[in-house]
């Protein structure tokens, strides 16, 4: 099952998808946010394109696993990108996706500037291998 990772921001979205199968998230690229219908617009052509069967979103939830006002920002989002799109939508706590992303980033050496271009995606691919990764380990008795 190919899926999309969404790492939604107020400024950028960090995208990331999937092989076929559903086993390895790749980072693609980075969204400028400059409206949710835009956005949308952007994510359905791309799920068309890539032939994407479900979207995994981030939920950027407290540490304490309590939802914030960002967290209901994306439960917005989430709930227009449903009408739009005919996929389901996963959502998976997303909290310091975006710090450890910079922390690769940093350790493999790269500039505040390089880093601030891929940091986004990365997140993305970090919080969509953490759903492949749970869809695949079967849940204990």
């Amino acid at each position: 099952m190919k899926a999309l990772g969404i790492d939604f921001g107020e400024k950028r979205i960090g995208l990331a998808i999937s092989d076929a199968e559903g086993r390895y998230a790749i980072p693609c690229k980075t969204l400028a946010r400059r409206s949710d219908r835009q956005v949308i617009e952007e994510l359905s052509a791309l799920a068309k394109e890539e032939s994407i069967e479900l979207i995994v979103l981030g939920d950027p939830l407290n540490l304490d696993g309590s939802a914030g006002l960002q967290s209901e920002r994306v439960a917005a989002f989430s709930r227009k990108l449903a009408a739009a799109l005919d996929l389901p939508i996963e959502t998976v706590n997303e909290s310091l996706t975006s710090h450890e992303a910079n922390s690769r980033l940093r350790e493999a050496g790269l500039t505040a500037r390089q880093r601030r271009a891929r940091v986004d995606s990365l997140a993305a691919q970090i919080l969509l291998q953490e759903a492949l990764d749970r869809r695949r380990t079967p849940e204990p008795v």
